[in-house]
């Protein structure tokens, strides 16, 4: 999947990194505990959070994670866009929860951060 498939599947839009919108991907991880992430494969990956601190994008680029979203129309401070925007990390806003968001990126076929189904 491509980001820009994200965005519609999510109904989300680009908070940074439209110019990223071709990058691809086939597995997501949600969470809002980030060592969560850190402990999981998630390089190359989508994490889904409703944490918008400095701390996601630290997890995000350690992790090797191509994109962050948002869940429940949450928006970072202007100095973690700036950040994200360093790292050229995408980062998207969708107005789902965290349940719904993951049933519907499910259900176009990607996977967990471990590959299960």
């Amino acid at each position: 999947m491509k980001l820009f498939e994200l965005a519609e599947t999510l109904e989300a839009t680009f908070i940074c990194g439209e110019n990223r919108e071709n990058v691809g991907f086939d597995k997501v991880g949600a969470s809002d505990l980030m060592s969560d992430i850190l402990s999981a494969l998630s390089e190359d990956g989508i994490l889904l959070t409703g944490l918008a601190t400095v701390q996601v994008v630290n997890t995000a680029v350690i992790a090797g994670v191509r994109a962050i979203v948002f869940v429940r129309n949450k928006k970072p401070n202007p100095g973690v866009i700036e950040m994200a925007r360093e790292h050229e990390m995408p980062m998207l806003t969708t107005p789902y929860s965290m349940f719904v968001s993951c049933g519907r990126l499910y259900a176009t076929g990607l996977t967990g951060l471990n590959g299960a189904r």
